[in-house]
């Protein structure tokens, strides 16, 4: 999947490879979701199905209403009250409500004739959730009300905000939540929202700022990197600190080189991808790091890249590339597994969902976890290779996370450096608002450090 196409590719603790949406809904709820919820037109399942054992099912269609693509999903919801009564269903449709600056205001009729054609297909929705730059005013709330057959409260703003994490707070505001229980008739006492207000106020308003450059190959959609971009704003909250993403397009660096694109910044973060464009620039991005004592945090090609640019520039081993760039390269420190070297059809072998890895004790991973094992997600096909283990060892490089069996290399780092971690999985799929990944939160520590020590 094409990232400047899809965004994200969210991967769950059992290896299913789904949309970002997932990623926010564990994001908020602090629940694991996985293949069980994710479906599209070619893999149907029953929502009553699933819905067994539990006491409200959320169901989320994607798309345009209208799109053919929905249309069956669509149909779904629509016949659902059939089976379970209309009281236990309850229909929520997004809109857009946007502002004409020329004119000087809020257009409607791009939620009316929403509205119109999801009425079309037989569903009349409850509530609007309309997605507007500001609060709707009354007027407007009526009037919108008026035209899609609903009351004026069941109306509501879904204004833009900072943070994500403040859309629970401008709903509530609104009332959203009372409307659900009541249309409901579920019996629940009033929310106590002080922890997650605080909790968005810590974001909002925090006491420092850290300038992070984060080195893609993908950064002209940023969405791309929706997991990364939240998990270091959770890893900041401990230290109050914001940060502040520097987008570098690795060929950039390439061009320009690392010193000019790298200048004043107080964290370096290489992350995942495939192919080789922009490697090189990654793979000097990762050299200013460590020469400079810049910390800096890999994750997947990232780690990947790291132990190339060791190879070359410490262990005197010059080739030194992954055979996914130089498939006949001298000197692959990344490769295949030798029991994927003859898979010729390459689809369905990569390494995908959770897996655990145990920590060498004393090493950064092991102080910054608390524990000595972890388990963690992965999306990759290549590895380090471990015939080259004792070279690079030799020269430094720790090896501080393995698989249970030592034939995975999991996580390297070096010592004699204020922050230089990388990790062979995908540490931000992990990372909570409320529960912040470790790995995250060391290297915000440490950005800071670097800002406020030189």
């Amino acid at each position: 999947m094409n990232p400047y196409q899809h965004g994200e590719v969210y991967v769950t603790e059992d290896g299913a490879e789904t949309d970002l949406d997932l990623g926010h809904y564990e994001r908020f709820t602090s629940v694991t979701v996985g293949r069980r919820n994710n479906f599209t037109t070619g893999r149907k399942q029953s929502i009553r199905a699933r819905a067994d054992g539990v006491d409200i099912v959320i169901t989320e269609i994607g798309g345009t209403v209208g799109d053919i693509e929905s249309l069956p999903f669509l149909e779904a919801i629509r016949q659902l009250p059939y089976d379970v009564g209309r009281e236990n269903v309850l229909y929520i449709h997004v809109t857009l409500v946007p502002y004409l600056g020329t004119a000087g205001e809020l257009k409607t009729k791009p939620t009316q004739h929403s509205v119109n054609k999801l009425r079309e297909i037989g569903i009349q929705p409850h509530i609007l959730l309309c997605r507007t730059d500001r609060y709707l005013p009354p007027e407007l709330k009526q009037k919108i009300a008026l035209f899609c057959n609903l009351q004026k409260d069941e109306v509501i703003t879904a204004k833009d905000v900072d943070t994500p994490y403040e859309v629970p707070l401008v709903f509530h505001k609104e009332g959203l939540d009372r409307l659900i229980v009541e249309q409901l008739r579920l019996q629940l006492g009033e929310p106590d929202l002080r922890e997650w207000d605080s909790l968005v106020q810590r974001i909002k308003y925090p006491q420092h700022e850290a300038t992070i450059a984060l080195v893609g190959k993908y950064v002209g959609l940023k969405e791309s990197y929706k997991s990364l971009t939240e998990a270091l704003v959770h890893g900041g909250i401990e230290s109050a600190t914001r940060p502040i993403i520097h987008w570098v397009e690795s060929e950039d660096i390439e061009r320009r080189g690392a010193e000019r694109v790298l200048a004043d910044v107080d964290g370096i973060i290489v992350p995942g991808g495939f192919g080789g464009r922009g490697i090189e620039g990654k793979v000097s991005a990762i050299r200013h790091a460590r020469e400079k004592q810049v910390p800096f945090l890999g994750l997947c090609l990232g780690m990947q890249c790291a132990v190339i640019e060791f190879a070359r520039n410490v262990a005197g081993l010059r080739d030194a590339n992954s055979s996914e760039f130089v498939p006949d390269g001298p000197t692959s420190v990344i490769d295949l597994m030798s029991d994927q070297r003859k898979v010729e059809e390459k689809g369905g072998t990569m390494r995908l969902g959770a897996y655990p890895c145990v920590l060498e004790k004393g090493s950064r991973a092991h102080e910054a976890y608390g524990r000595t094992e972890v388990l963690e997600r992965h999306r990759h096909r290549y590895e380090f290779n471990n015939a080259y283990r004792d070279r690079l060892t030799k020269h430094g490089l720790v090896l501080s996370g393995l698989s249970p069996d030592g034939r995975l290399v999991e996580i390297i780092e070096l010592p004699h450096h204020p922050w230089f971690v990388a990790t062979q999985f995908h540490p931000e799929f992990n990372s909570r608002p409320r529960r912040p990944h470790p790995l995250f939160q060391g290297f915000m520590r440490a950005a800071l450090q670097h800002k406020v020590g030189g």
